[in-house]
């Protein structure tokens, strides 16, 4: 399992010569971390007086964090297994008959982990905005350094759903796919962006 190497391990994986992890897993781990930022802030918030009005949501944005930064770290591996599929459908020879219905199949498989780590990640990015209003000032930084990591997960995922689709024969598919894409980058890109520059004039304007 790539997701019980050590950070050392994993980022000596990404280098070598090799084709897991690949930007994929990199984009869910990524997105990992930025929630991770997340329920960090909110377990430093946790049982302060200033915000004790925040207790509940605290408590459920800790839920809600862990299982999405769970979900993100899983999608590292479900990410490297679908790739198999794909090198086999490429090493088919040109010329049998089942080469294309192999391609087809595996290239619609390797987009699902990318396309559902998009999904966690723009969850991830509303507990973050969440955070930067009812998290401990203290730890604003890391709101934003959550939100611009995610931000990158979401962009670099997005890389990995549409090398895939380019390829794929049924077009309609393809273009539902890079529709619902289209959909998160719109929404959730600016977002994301938006709360990183919020939390920068709020460091800069209290320095």
């Amino acid at each position: 399992m790539l997701v019980d190497r050590d950070l050392k391990g994993f980022a000596d994986a990404l280098a070598a010569k090799e084709p897991v992890p690949g930007g994929g897993g990199a984009a869910a781990y990524a997105g990992a971390l930025g929630v991770a930022l997340g329920s960090m802030v909110a377990n430093f918030t946790l049982g302060k007086r200033r915000y004790a009005a925040y207790e509940d949501d605290l408590r459920r944005i800790l839920t809600q964090a862990a299982d999405l930064r769970a979900r993100l770290v899983s999608l590292v591996d479900e990410d490297a297994a679908a790739f198999a599929p794909l090198a086999h459908a490429y090493g088919i020879p040109k010329g049998d008959p089942s080469r294309d219905e192999a391609l087809e199949a595996a290239a619609k498989a390797a987009c699902d982990a990318p396309l559902k780590t998009m999904e966690q990640v723009c969850r991830a990015i509303a507990l973050l905005e969440e955070l930067e209003e009812k998290g401990s000032g203290l730890l604003i930084s890391d709101v934003g350094a959550g939100a611009l990591l995610s931000r990158a997960a979401l962009e670099a995922a997005s890389l990995n759903v549409f090398v895939n689709t380019r390829s794929l024969k049924d077009r309609a598919y393809a273009e539902a796919v890079e529709a619902r894409c289209d959909e998160m980058l719109g929404t959730w890109c600016p977002r994301a962006e938006a709360l990183a520059a919020k939390v920068m004039g709020r460091i800069r304007e209290e320095g």
